[in-house]
C-alpha cells in the first residue's frame, strides 16, 4: 500500500467511525470524530504544492470534504434547526474520500473549502505554544467592533433547548451577560464555549457554543444569552463543574484560541447573580494547576435561574 493510499484508508477509516457514532445516536462522539477528520483535511487542502503529493484539484476536493464535515457538525450541534447537513450527505461524501486520487467529477454539493484558517481537534488546542497574553498590542485587523463569520454555524452558535421537565428535578439556565478584559475591543469573533465535566475532566453534558457577542464597550464583551445546561442538577456527578471557555479569532496565526476560561462549581448553583474569576489558558478541566489570568478586578458575569417541578 503506497504512502497516499494509507492516508486515504486512515481518512476514510475515521469518517466511517464518524458516521456510525451519528447514526447510532453518539452526537459529542460523532461531532469530535468530524471536527478531527476536518482538521486533518483542511491542514492537508492548505499545504503547499511543494509538501503535498496530492493534486491542486484534489486538495480541493479533500478542503471541499472538510467544509461539508464542519456543516455536519453545525448541524448536529444547532438542533434546533431542522435544515443542514444531513448523515445522508455525509455519507456520499465516502466513496468521494476514498477514491480521490481517480475521483474527476463534479462535487455534489455547492461548498467551497473553507479559507485560510485552521480548524483545531477538540483539545488540540491546549497543546499549542502558550502565548503571553500581552501579545500584539492591538488587533491590527479592521475595525474591533466588527465581528467577521467564522466556520460554519458560528454567526447564530450551537445551543440546546431546554430539557423537558421532570417532577422533583430541577433545571439551571445560565444567562452569560458579560466578561471583563483589558482588551475587550481588540477581541475579534468572540464567543463563550460551554461544557460541563466530571473531576476527571470528562463531558456530562453536550458542549454549547454561545452566539458570537453582542457588543464591546471599554472593558467588557457583552453577551446576554441563556444557556440550557443539559442535565437536571440532581443527575450531576459530585465534584463536577460548569466550564466558561473564552474564544476569540487570531488573523496572524489563523485559528480561534482560549484566551482564558472560568468555571463554576456545585455548590455555586444558586438562583441569582454570581461573578466567577478567569483563568489562564491552557483550560485545566481537572482544576489541579490554575493561574488567575489578571490581578485586575475583571470577571465572568453570570445570572442564574433554577426551575424545579
Amino acid at each position: 500500500m503506497t504512502d497516499l493510499n494509507k492516508i486515504l484508508h486512515k481518512w476514510s477509516a475515521s469518517l466511517k467511525k464518524g458516521t456510525d457514532f451519528d447514526s447510532w445516536g453518539q452526537l459529542v462522539e460523532a461531532i469530535d470524530e468530524y471536527q478531527i477528520l476536518a482538521r486533518q483535511l483542511q491542514k492537508e487542502a492548505q499545504s503547499p504544492a511543494n509538501s503535498s503529493d496530492f493534486t491542486e484539484d484534489q486538495k480541493k476536493t479533500i478542503g471541499k470534504i472538510a467544509t461539508c464535515l464542519e456543516l455536519r457538525s453545525a448541524a448536529l450541534q444547532y438542533t434546533q434547526s431542522q435544515e443542514g447537513f444531513t448523515l445522508e450527505d455525509v455519507k456520499t461524501l465516502e466513496p468521494i474520500l476514498s477514491s480521490i486520487l481517480t475521483f474527476n467529477k463534479e462535487f455534489p454539493f455547492d461548498v467551497q473549502p473553507i479559507p485560510l484558517r485552521r480548524i483545531l481537534a477538540p483539545g488540540e488546542e491546549e497543546n499549542l505554544e502558550v502565548e503571553e497574553e500581552e501579545e500584539d498590542g492591538g488587533a491590527g485587523v479592521g475595525s474591533p467592533d466588527l465581528f467577521p463569520a467564522r466556520v460554519p454555524g458560528a454567526i447564530q452558535g450551537t445551543l440546546l433547548p431546554r430539557l423537558p421537565s421532570e417532577p422533583g428535578m430541577t433545571l439551571l439556565t445560565i444567562k452569560i451577560e458579560k466578561i471583563g478584559l483589558k482588551d475587550a475591543g481588540q477581541c475579534i469573533d468572540p464567543y463563550i464555549t460551554v461544557s460541563v465535566k466530571d473531576l476527571n475532566g470528562i463531558d456530562l453534558t453536550p458542549v454549547q457554543d454561545t452566539p458570537m457577542a453582542t457588543r464591546k464597550e471599554d472593558t467588557y464583551v457583552h453577551f446576554n444569552v441563556e444557556i440550557e445546561i443539559q442535565k437536571h442538577v440532581e443527575k450531576l456527578t459530585k465534584g463536577a463543574a460548569i466550564f466558561f471557555e473564552f474564544k476569540h479569532y487570531k488573523p496572524k496565526k489563523r485559528f480561534t484560541s482560549t484566551k482564558c476560561f472560568a468555571f463554576m462549581e456545585m455548590d455555586e448553583i444558586k438562583s441569582g447573580q454570581l461573578v466567577i474569576e478567569l483563568y489562564k489558558k491552557p483550560t485545566d478541566f481537572k482544576r489541579k494547576k490554575l493561574q488567575l489570568l489578571t490581578k485586575k478586578p475583571l470577571y465572568l458575569h453570570l445570572l442564574q435561574t433554577l426551575q424545579k417541578d
